[in-house]
């Protein structure tokens, strides 16, 4: 069965962007790479190197995106905050293909309207080169977490990377996917 949000990209959403910026390769058509998934567990690990802390984030990371995460590390050490190099700081998940347009469905329709006093999300979080980048306070937003199971709110980034050249052709692809994006 073919997700919802791939099904509306190949009947709707082409022939939309065809129109608002007239491509003429089909090729040259933004679409969805990839979607990231990150969590970093910050000091509650690292002040007491507890493996517990580093499980419970792969857990709610796993059920959220439906894949195993894979533990992030720390690149180099920094004294002040009592960290090594090596350390295990977070866990992140690189969703691709059906899985992808899934998670962004209830990313969309599910976990951003949850958010209290939600007026929309902000359009000024684009890298200049069409991918779009969110950060959610708390993880309870997916319902697939258990809420009787967390322990504290961690929150997490979703990067949304595209084939867009441009921050205009990104913001329009997610538009077109439904995005609620605020308006200025």
């Amino acid at each position: 069965m073919v997700p919802r949000l791939k099904q509306k990209y190949r009947e709707e959403i082409i022939k939309k962007l065809e129109a608002e910026f007239g491509y003429k390769n089909p090729m040259a058509i933004p679409k969805l790479e990839k979607i990231v998934v990150n969590m970093g567990v910050g000091r509650d690990y690292i002040s007491s190197k507890n493996a517990k802390v580093l499980e419970v984030a792969a857990e709610e990371v796993g059920s959220v995106t439906g894949q195993h995460p894979v533990v992030t590390r720390a690149k180099k050490s920094i004294a002040s905050f009592k960290l090594r190099q090596n350390d295990p700081i977070g866990v992140m998940v690189t969703l691709r293909g059906d899985h992808m347009y899934e998670f962004l469905d209830r990313l969309i329709s599910i976990a951003l309207p949850r958010v209290r006093d939600f007026r929309g999300i902000s359009g000024k979080a684009f890298d200049g080169r069409g991918n779009y980048t969110l950060g959610l306070k708390d993880q309870l937003l997916f319902p697939e977490v258990d809420f009787a199971k967390v322990d504290k709110a961690r929150g997490m980034n979703i990067s949304i990377i595209t084939t867009a050249k441009t921050d205009e052709e990104g913001r329009a692809l997610l538009r077109f996917f439904g995005m609620p994006f605020r308006q200025n």
